[in-house]
């Protein structure tokens, strides 16, 4: 083995090649034809770690738990040991049920990076050809060290970071850096774990594996990839706000108990009741809910979410950025123009080039003149005599033929400059060259003739278009709210004609040089961006207050797929994509990214729906047992009155995930405090028709606390529902029919507990005549509180 010195050259070389490439580990010798030894290669091995991604292996125990320690579950797990400690073990069995039901639907849905980790390493190559010991032996990936020396073959899937020794490689970089065009390599290049080789064979050298290498530092990114959901932010702002609020009254309510000497037997149940009546239970099982049947419709329409809370984002998300190759274009290469010099058309353009190619492979160049060429046939068409394939040496690919007269051919298809130089191209080609170069085009020149006796025939220039929905989509968006942006690891001028393309005209950001933080305006195009530059841009945007949603296919889009809060996988993305994505494309074209904002708005509008019903009727309730406290000198509602009313009501009601709402037609977002105000508003008065209904009971009807109890329930159940369909609507109750299943949950609701009142079961009995007044005063009610509700909207912007 060499020593040092040279290692230290070779580090120096690559680093100048690559600066990425600073400070990863570049061991071993180019020049050692026997390659490692295998007492070298396991000491290494044990010093820098298998070839191989970590894994993102979350302990199932701490997901479990993490359900319980949230605000909602803390504030039910206080209510059981509460009704515990009172003997209560029905109620407090009711409880846990609701607690664990929440628990079981957040859990069922998580989980997902470990498959992502998982997507990237089935990406990797499983077996490398390694020269060891003198000898070459197939190992598998994972064993590979830097210093390794390898080989790269047709069709084989780089197995690490290599310096190239020897021999020439067409390499595909594109899920890796976003560039559609396949890039000629010969000794002394780099490249990297992940990269495909299309044409060729060469020998290269290992000088970084696993977390080191540009596929390991993405799969890093990926596993660290982390944005709190406006889902669960919105959960939590909920309980924050109704906990101080509700706190303070009831801390207010239990003080007054205290004061007016009422037995600690009565307190303790007092305080469970406020407690429960604080807690919007059903919350974030609604939340689940929402977004679940949400996802169940996308499913039937193409769209596939691996994410809830990728539907509930997509109702919010205001700043769309879009990988370029693969996504807005094909990520294939096509003939997008053809140019014939005079003496040829473009038919027999083609019909030559189509000679020079190769029938069949992986070069795409080749494969597009094929595509190309298929109606230029014809009969008389020169007869292939001899092929040889594009030389990275000469820049060409060249065929002999005879034409029909039985006159030899020869055919040459290459890069502009060396077949120009060869035919001598007029001025027009050279001119008509630079100017499609200058857009972005691969530009080939072909010519024909005998000998060295040859003629210009003309050009092809070649793009990898944009899906032909691209366009339409991208206008789609725009007139739903939501900006959109190209990000692409292709250079400016090609970036800048397929933003044209499809209808991205603005400002093209500087290469890598993206801001800390970013707004939508700013511009419209970012190009020559690596993985974390498409990671870094997601989290400039949402650094700015924008919820970001990332479209991509490819292995360089999975860091930027999973920081964003709605992460878009096309249908030919790569497994790495798909499992990053909340969401994934499983119809061609983009259509499907429309189709999920608008299933998110629909799901947001119901969820907004549960929500503000929430607020409303938990600031009511616990300031109605303040007032009914006041007014009775009791409790007016027991623990088991309690739990009766929030399994009938907050339940029931989770029904407005399935309500017939109107998408809205621009980004919604999560304004709790709004929200909060409005909810107050609206709650005082819901309040005053509750403490009217429990005076008439207590001094006209001359009712004892249980039968005041019972009227509290029902008034509850009535103004409840009044409640519910008062605010299902932003615009007046009337304006829209509710669905089916809202309508068999409302009598459901407005049967069982009148029901129960009536005959008196759990509950002291409630005369008929009374449960049927309060129904018909709650239908007047609910048109009062819908005039307020329309001025407490205009007021606070609730949408």
């Amino acid at each position: 083995m060499m020593g040092d010195p040279d290692v230290t050259k070779q580090a120096a070389n690559i680093e100048a090649a690559d600066p990425s490439s600073a400070g990863r580990p570049v061991v071993g010798d180019a020049h050692d034809a026997d390659g490692l030894s295998s007492v070298e290669a396991t000491s290494r091995i044990q010093r820098f770690g298998p070839n191989a991604t970590p894994d993102a292996d979350r302990n199932p125990l701490r997901q479990i738990l993490g359900k319980f320690i949230a605000p909602v579950p803390c504030l039910l797990e206080a209510a059981i040991v509460l009704q515990l400690v009172l003997g209560e073990y029905i109620e407090a069995s009711i409880i846990a049920l609701l607690l664990v039901f929440n628990a079981a639907l957040g859990l069922f849905q998580e989980g997902r990076a470990q498959a992502t980790i998982t997507a990237l390493k089935s990406r990797l190559a499983l077996n490398a050809s390694v020269r060891r010991d003198g000898a070459w032996t197939i190992l598998p990936a994972t064993a590979l060290v830097p210093g390794d020396i390898v080989k790269l073959t047709l069709g084989s899937v780089v197995p690490a970071d290599v310096h190239l020794l020897e021999g020439n490689v067409l390499l595909d970089h594109s899920m890796l850096t976003g560039e559609s065009m396949p890039i000629e390599a010969t000794g002394g290049a780099e490249t990297y774990a992940g990269a495909l080789v299309r044409r060729g064979e060469a020998v290269a050298t290992v000088t970084a594996t696993g977390v080191r290498t540009k596929f390991g530092r993405t799969a890093e990114l990926v596993r660290t990839a982390h944005v709190a959901s406006s889902e669960q932010k919105a959960v939590f702002r909920v309980v924050i706000y109704l906990a101080a609020i509700n706190g303070a009254i009831t801390a207010c309510l239990i003080g007054y108990a205290v004061f007016i000497h009422m037995p600690i037997t009565e307190v303790i149940p007092l305080a469970l009741v406020a407690v429960l009546g604080s807690v919007p239970v059903a919350l974030p099982a609604t939340f689940t809910l929402a977004t679940a049947i949400g996802a169940r419709l996308l499913a039937r329409q193409g769209v596939l979410p691996t994410r809830l809370s990728a539907v509930d984002e997509a109702a919010t998300v205001n700043v769309l950025c879009v990988d370029k190759t693969g996504t807005l274009t094909r990520n294939e290469l096509a003939v997008s123009a053809i140019v014939p010099m005079p003496g040829h058309d473009e038919a027999q353009l083609l019909m030559l080039a189509r000679l020079a190619s190769s029938d069949a492979g992986q070069d795409p160049v080749d494969a597009a003149v094929r595509v190309a060429a298929i109606a230029a046939s014809a009969d008389d068409a020169p007869k292939l005599t001899k092929f040889v394939p594009f030389d990275p040496a000469t820049k060409m690919a060249e065929a002999l033929a005879t034409d029909s007269a039985g006159a030899a051919l020869r055919i040459v298809k290459g890069a502009f400059a060396i077949v120009a130089s060869l035919s001598q191209a007029p001025a027009e080609a050279t001119a008509k060259a630079n100017e499609l170069e200058t857009q972005g085009f691969r530009v080939l020149g072909v010519a024909s003739g005998t000998g060295t006796s040859l003629k210009f025939a003309g050009l092809l220039a070649l793009s990898d278009p944009p899906r032909a929905d691209s366009a339409g989509c991208i206008a789609d968006l725009r007139q739903l709210g939501v900006s959109v942006v190209m990000a692409t690891g292709d250079a400016a001028t090609t970036a800048a004609v397929v933003a044209h393309a499809v209808g991205l005209d603005g400002p093209i950001a500087p290469a890598r040089s993206i801001p800390d933080r970013l707004n939508p305006d700013d511009f419209a195009v970012f190009a020559g961006v690596l993985p974390e530059d498409k990671y870094a841009l997601v989290k400039a945007f949402q650094k700015a207050g924008n919820t970001v949603g990332m479209c991509g296919d490819g292995a360089n889009d999975a860091p930027a797929l999973r920081q964003a809060q709605f992460g878009i996988a096309v249908s030919t993305a790569t497994d790495v994509a798909k499992s990053a994505a909340g969401i994934v494309l499983t119809e061609a074209g983009l259509s499907g990214i429309r189709t999920a904002v608008l299933a998110g708005r629909v799901a947001f509008q119901r969820i907004l729906t549960y929500t503000l019903r929430s607020i409303v009727h938990k600031v009511r309730q616990v300031l109605f047992l303040a007032v009914g406290l006041v007014i009775t000198g009791h409790a007016i509602l027991t623990p088991m009155l309690m739990v009766i009313s929030m399994v009938t009501g907050d339940f029931l009601a989770m029904s407005s995930t399935t309500d017939n709402v109107r998408p809205s037609p621009r980004p919604n977002s999560w304004r709790i405090g709004r929200l909060t105000r409005a909810g107050a508003v609206m709650g005082v008065v819901d309040l005053a028709f509750c403490v009217s209904v429990l005076a008439i009971g207590k001094y006209r009807l001359q009712f004892d606390i249980d039968t005041l109890r019972t009227l509290t329930l029902v008034t509850l159940v009535f103004s409840g529902q009044a409640l519910f369909y008062v605010v299902r609507e932003r615009e007046h109750l009337w304006s829209s029919r509710p669905s089916a299943i809202v309508v068999l949950c409302s009598m459901a609701d407005l049967l069982i507990i009148p029901s129960l009142a009536v005959n008196g079961i759990l509950m002291a009995p409630l005369p008929i005549a009374v449960v049927l007044s309060i129904f018909g005063a709650a239908i007047m009610f609910a048109f009062v509180l819908d005039a307020v509700k329309s001025v407490t909207f205009r007021l606070f912007k609730v949408t």
